[in-house]
Formats: structure tokens, sequence, C-alpha cells
């Protein structure tokens, strides 16, 4: 049977690049989803597809406690993912008080929210990232390593950790968190992350822009494969083996930035375009990558994408949008 026919589910965050995607598999399970938007994107791959007319949409911010309390009872949530946040690294180091409001106190309002409708929330999902590690001389990271961060959207991911889990340990709520490197995939409209820059500027046959020296390291991963560990672990919940508990999950092939613009370049056929290497970035940690072997091991989950499969499928993504507008 299909675990998800008829559950329902919250999920925060729901116009931006993952609660696009997994509110369209969820709906494509027959599970009845409940959205929360803040901001109306009409280029938002959930507005754009139609799937925000298969959903019941929320408006309102995750700074609001009694909007999601309202959304949780009158829809009688029995799942959550909580994957709103802002978040990009850049906007956090210019407005590091709008992303601990929306990050910190978006995960605290959520969690107060279903502690108090503890007889219908059974499972919790909250999004973290790879970036709540912080640098670390172990490399990959495991989920054994104390969380270090510092940079201000860093700390966000690892607060709302922390503040999820205190609700777990002090009155049972069953969240478990992930912890995922880079997403990307057709639908991301933040043109200042690397990869839909890069593939917007080869697509338009201009030079693809690297903020950093280029040789920074990182996991990326693809939408698709995100969507299926997110729904793979809550799906154990509220099991007390997954109850508490953190999950790396990445493809395990950790790349350089000048690396990744280079394997773009070769798909799109442009390698006859040069990247302008800004030497700009700061405040960012040089090696970040993950282990999966936990999830692996109590999940038996692994990525089904290579990166090369997921670029291809991202770029022809975005060719399709750029080939439809006006010239």
């Amino acid at each position: 049977m299909n675990f998800w026919n008829r559950h329902n589910v919250f999920v925060t965050g729901a116009t931006g690049l993952l609660g696009s995607w997994m509110t369209e598999e969820l709906l494509q399970r027959g599970a009845n989803v409940t959205c929360l938007v803040r901001d109306w994107v009409p280029e938002s791959r959930l507005v754009n597809s139609g799937s925000i007319n298969r959903v019941n949409v929320v408006r309102g911010e995750l700074e609001s406690y009694d909007t999601l309390a309202r959304a949780l009872n009158e829809y009688e949530i029995d799942s959550v993912f909580h994957l709103g946040a802002q978040t990009i690294v850049g906007t956090a180091l210019r407005a590091p008080l709008s992303t601990f409001e929306a990050n910190i106190r978006g995960t605290w309002n959520l969690m107060e929210a279903c502690r108090v409708n503890s007889k219908l929330v059974q499972r919790v999902i909250v999004a973290s990232s790879d970036k709540a590690y912080g640098e670390q001389e172990q490399l990959p990271y495991t989920e054994d390593e104390a969380l270090n961060s510092k940079y201000p959207y860093d700390v966000s991911k690892s607060c709302s950790e922390f503040i999820a889990l205190s609700y777990f340990h002090t009155y049972q709520t069953p969240v478990a968190i992930t912890r995922c490197g880079n997403l990307y995939g057709g639908g991301d409209l933040n043109f200042n992350r690397l990869i839909p820059g890069t593939i917007r500027s080869v697509l338009r046959d201009e030079a693809p822009i690297i903020r950093s020296d280029g040789k920074f390291i990182r996991d990326y991963f693809f939408v698709r494969d995100a969507v299926d560990a997110y729904l793979t672990l809550a799906e154990h919940l509220p099991d007390a083996q997954f109850n508490g508990e953190a999950f790396n999950f990445s493809t395990e092939t950790p790349v350089s930035v000048l690396e990744l613009v280079d394997q773009i370049l070769k798909l799109t056929g442009n390698t006859h375009l040069t990247p302008k290497v800004l030497n700009e970035a700061s405040r960012e940690i040089p090696k970040q990558y993950l282990s999966c072997e936990k999830a692996k091991r109590m999940l038996d989950w692994q990525s089904k994408f290579s990166l090369d499969e997921g670029l291809r499928e991202t770029i022809d993504w975005y060719q399709r949008r750029f080939d439809r507008e006006p010239r």
C-alpha cells in the first residue's frame, strides 16, 4: 500500500525548490497537502505546474505561532515537513536578524504548534544543512560530529536542530533531522546560486561567474533524491529507533566549484566559455561533504541520481524555461 495515501501533510517552504517537488510527489502519492505560503511567487514550480490548485494554502509566516497552530489543528495534520527557511548564505550575511527570525523563531513556533497538537502530529521532519557542522578537521562529516557553526546561516540551522531535538527529548515530539549538501534541480529561481546561475549564463552564451576562488569543495544534491530521502525518513517515524535522530543525505561525490562549472560547460556544449573567477567569497567553509553510511545502514537509502544525471535533467528544465521567454 502507498504509505502517504490520505495522510494530512503540512509543508512549510512549499513554493521553494524542495518544497515544490515535495508537494508534487506527496500529491501524486495521494496525500492531502496543506502548504504554508509567505510570498506569492508566480514563477515558482508549485504555481506554474498548477499543483498549488490541489493543496490547501495557508497564507502566513513561520514567525506567526498562531498561524501555525491553527493550520495544524484545523487541517488535522499528522505529518510535517519543515522546509521553510531563509536559505541563501549571502542574504544571511547581509541580514542576520531576518534570517534568525525565520530560521530560529520559525522553528520554535512550529515545534510548539506540534507539541500543542501532539494528539494529531505523528512525524516531523526538520530540514537542516551540512552547514550546521561548521568547519571540521575530519571529512566527510558524520552524524557523530559536534555542530561547530560560526556564520549566521550556519548558526541558524544549528539552532533549529537544537530546538527541534529539545522538543523530542522533553516532550517526546516525534522529530528527525535531515542534513544535505547544496540542493539543485529544475525550479530553483535563485540565480545567485552556483548551478542555476551557471546554467543561465551558459545557455545565454555568457561566461559563468564564480564568486569564490573556485576551489571550495561541496556536495551537490539533486532535488529528486532529496524528496526520496525525506519521504523515506518520514515513513520510519514515529519508530523509536529514528525519533530524535539526524541523518546525512548526499550522493557522496564532492566536487570543487571549478569542476562543477566545467561539467556544466561540457554538458551544454559550451566549452569555449571561460569562467570569470571573482575570488570575492568570504566567511564560507572551504570544504564540506557528507558521509551517508548511517542512512544506508538504518534506512537502506542511497541516491538514485549521479551528479551527471541530475545536471542533465536540470539543464533540460532551464532550457525549456528560457525557450519560453520572449526574445
